[in-house]
């Protein structure tokens, strides 16, 4: 009698997790073991996050949060190209242009969802293989662990698309070495492999081939604790040989990074570029002219004021420039020059840096009263 009701208990399981592990779910949703286990698994969308996905992870993290047979979760992607390559900017784009709701909603649902992780009580390990940028990065930095391969590859790239770089970006891009995440922020350089660990953004970096092996050891764990879970990942972190003696690919240029992304505005850090007249400089002069001045500038000042904040209130000045950027003209045009019609040429307006006074940044942080992110 007794094996019959634990199989039956075991069948009635194995259907209500059934719902979620529907192999065409946007997000798979199950439990292993002791581990909470969430696959984004939207691959032709390069798992980019939409407000559904977003509304049933947040929730399922809450409540393994409160499991006492849950001691660790593990976020991943499926298809072997991304781990999460962002946000999706196309809805929000249609949605903003009409004035629909889901421009603030999925703002305000994806940085409850950052905090979440950021706040997470349970050890949280996010694999990061291969694309990670934007909300692919607010799933997952904010967590306890975070482990790259070799095919990671990690960028901000907000400025390009008239936004700046959100999901918790303010918090913790200032608190990486030296001016590290000024530079990332400004000119949306992308990070591969071992670099991405060596500028703070992965805690771990172990082969990509070896990740289901990793997974299967995270869930075998007897109720582990974090040190636990660290010690796992650092012998497999160890062992892993990959691109071992490769210089960190900005160490040659720290320096200069952090002289001329330590000014106080984005006129001195173009005026600093162009005295400096290096390659690298000029390169960099060319990448920062191609971005939304507007965007610049906001995020110039997002970071220098993020460096001293709470998470909590990173986010909720984030949140406040999100809706700016809804009402503004750059986010549209940004994404019709990089996603839309591609033809990578924005219109920004104003077009110059000197245009975008300070008066109009200090407007776009301003609190929103009642309709202000409550996390």
């Amino acid at each position: 009698r007794l094996r019959a009701l634990n199989r039956l208990q075991v069948i009635l399981q194995h259907l209500k997790m059934f719902k979620q592990t529907d192999s065409t779910a946007e997000v798979l949703l199950e439990k292993k073991g002791g581990a909470g286990i969430i696959t984004l698994n939207r691959p032709k969308a390069l798992n980019a996050l939409n407000l559904s996905m977003i509304q049933q992870i947040y929730p399922q993290i809450k409540t393994w949060e409160q499991d006492p047979e849950t001691f660790l979760i593990i976020i991943k992607g499926t298809g072997g190209k991304a781990f999460c390559a962002g946000g999706d900017i196309r809805a929000i784009t249609e949605a903003g242009k009409v004035g629909d709701k889901l421009s603030q909603e999925f703002f305000r649902g994806e940085y409850r969802l950052n905090n979440a992780v950021g706040t997470c009580k349970k050890p949280y390990v996010a694999l990061i293989d291969g694309i990670t940028m934007g909300g692919g990065v607010g799933v997952s930095i904010h967590g306890h662990f975070r482990v790259a391969t070799e095919k990671t590859l990690f960028a901000m790239p907000e400025t390009a698309i008239g936004l700046f770089p959100d999901v918790g970006g303010g918090y913790f891009l200032p608190r990486l070495s030296g001016k590290i995440g000024y530079y990332l922020a400004l000119t949306g350089c992308r990070l591969k492999g071992r670099d991405v660990l060596k500028a703070g953004i992965a805690t771990h970096f172990v082969e990509s081939e070896k990740l289901p092996a990793l997974e299967k050891d995270l869930i075998a764990l007897k109720s582990p604790s974090k040190e636990k879970i660290a010690d796992l990942l650092n012998s497999y972190h160890m062992q892993c040989t990959v691109d071992q003696g490769k210089e960190f690919v900005l160490d040659e240029h720290m320096e200069k990074i952090n002289s001329i992304f330590s000014a106080n505005s984005m006129e001195e850090i173009v005026k600093k570029l162009k005295q400096d007249g290096s390659p690298f400089a000029v390169k960099q002069l060319e990448t920062i002219n191609k971005m939304s001045p507007t965007s610049l500038k906001l995020t110039l000042r997002q970071l220098r004021e993020g460096a001293s904040m709470s998470l909590q209130d990173v986010l909720r000045m984030e949140y406040r420039l999100s809706q700016a950027c809804m009402k503004g003209h750059d986010f549209y045009e940004g994404v019709r020059a990089v996603l839309i019609d591609k033809d990578q040429s924005p219109k920004w307006k104003p077009a110059a840096l000197e245009e975008v006074s300070d008066e109009f940044v200090d407007n776009c942080f301003k609190p929103l009263g009642n309709d202000d992110l409550k996390l």
